[in-house]
C-alpha cells in the first residue's frame, strides 16, 4: 500500500503563498527541480484540488514544447502527462487526459487509491491538504521551505486542534537555500 506524501512549498513563516495566490518568490534551480523529478518521478499518482490542477495544468502539459524550456523542466513535463491525476472539486466539469475528477474526499475512496498505487500519492494543495488532515490521511510531510519571509498569504496549515505526532526522517539543504523538512507520522510510542 502506497502512502500519502504531502509535498509543499513555504516561506520561512508558513504560506504556501503570498496575496493574489502568488507564488514568485520561491526558489527553484535546477538541482531543486532534479530533486523534484526524482521524487515526482516515483509516486503512483497525483492527487490535487481544483486551484493546484489547474494551475499545473495551465502550463505542464505542453511545456517541453517551448524549445526554451531544457533539462529538468523539460523532464518534469513529461511526468506531469504520464502521471495519473485525481483531481477532487466539486466545481470542476471537464479534466485534461489522464485525469479523473472526484467530488468529495471519501477515506474509504482514498484507502482504496493507496493499495491501487503502491509507489503512493503526492498531495498537491493547501485546502485538499487541510481536508486530508481532517480525515487523518496524511502519512508523511515534505515541507520545502524558501529563504524568504512573505509576511502574509495563504497558510499551508489552517487553524485546528487535532495534534498529530510526528516523526524527523530526513533534511536537507540545498544550494539555493531551500530546506527541506521530512516528516513521517509517528506510528506508536
Amino acid at each position: 500500500m502506497g502512502n500519502i506524501v504531502l509535498y509543499m512549498s513555504v516561506s520561512l513563516d508558513g504560506y504556501m503563498e503570498g496575496p493574489g495566490r502568488d507564488i514568485g518568490w520561491h526558489v527553484v534551480d535546477d538541482e531543486l527541480h532534479r530533486h523534484f523529478n526524482e521524487e515526482l518521478a516515483a509516486v503512483g499518482a497525483f492527487v490535487e484540488g481544483r486551484v493546484t490542477y489547474e494551475l499545473m495544468e495551465g502550463y505542464w502539459p505542453t511545456a517541453d514544447a517551448d524549445p526554451s524550456v531544457t533539462g529538468p523542466t523539460a523532464e518534469f513535463a513529461r511526468i506531469w502527462r504520464e502521471k495519473p491525476k485525481y483531481v477532487f472539486s466539486g466545481t470542476l466539469r471537464k479534466a485534461g487526459g489522464n485525469t479523473t475528477v472526484l467530488r468529495d474526499v471519501d477515506p474509504q475512496d482514498v484507502a482504496a487509491l493507496k493499495e491501487r498505487y503502491p509507489g503512493g500519492l503526492a498531495l498537491g494543495g493547501a485546502g485538499l491538504a487541510a481536508t486530508f488532515m481532517r480525515y487523518d490521511l496524511i502519512d508523511e510531510y515534505r515541507v520545502y521551505v524558501h529563504p524568504v519571509v512573505i509576511g502574509r498569504g495563504k497558510p499551508l496549515f489552517p487553524e485546528s486542534d487535532t495534534r498529530t505526532r510526528l516523526r524527523l526522517a530526513e533534511s536537507r539543504a540545498f544550494g539555493n537555500g531551500v530546506v527541506l523538512l521530512r516528516y513521517e507520522r509517528h506510528r506508536g510510542e
